[in-house]
């Protein structure tokens, strides 16, 4: 019998996937709508209340997005206090939804990349992965890694689509 011989895994192609540069972590919403009167009115002096007596230490070490998902006047200081509060505890605190909240953290992990590994290399960009991987993240990957390879293409190498020839 012949043997079967995997010509991708010995062709000179480069497979990502993003799902590689995916940093653990737990991702979660600070809601400030708990802290506002009838969850539609900012009462200064019981906001700085809440915010002094809440244990902060829940948030240790996870990727928090601040936001306030009921429809509410809220002055811009309250989303600054919370993030004031969030900071020496958190790994990272964002304005914004958890959609917002996991495109920043892609934007910081595209921007530790070392490009210059896929130098004048073909790079097939997997899709399919584990992780919510935002989908501006795949465009900005691919933005970032034209300036060195050669060729990008997405999808899987049996069924590749062509994105970018450098010519």
């Amino acid at each position: 019998m012949d043997e079967i011989i995997n010509r991708v895994e010995n062709s000179s192609l480069v497979q990502v996937s993003l799902d590689e540069f995916y940093p653990a972590g737990e991702r979660v919403l600070f809601d400030i709508k708990d802290f506002l009167k009838e969850e539609i009115i900012l009462v200064e002096k019981e906001f700085r209340a809440a915010v002094k007596v809440t244990d902060w230490s829940k948030f240790e070490g996870k990727y928090v997005g601040v936001t306030c998902s009921v429809d509410a006047i809220v002055p811009l200081w309250a989303f600054m206090l919370v993030a004031s509060q969030l900071e020496p505890v958190a790994k990272k605190v964002v304005f914004g939804t958890k959609e917002e909240l996991e495109k920043s953290i892609f934007n910081d992990v595209l921007s530790e990349i070392d490009f210059k590994q896929y130098q004048d290399k073909s790079v097939i960009v997997k899709g399919c992965g584990k992780y919510p991987i935002p989908e501006a993240s795949f465009v900005d990957f691919t933005v970032k890694l034209q300036a060195y390879a050669k060729n990008i293409m997405f999808g899987e190498a049996c069924s590749a689509v062509p994105l970018f020839k450098r010519k």
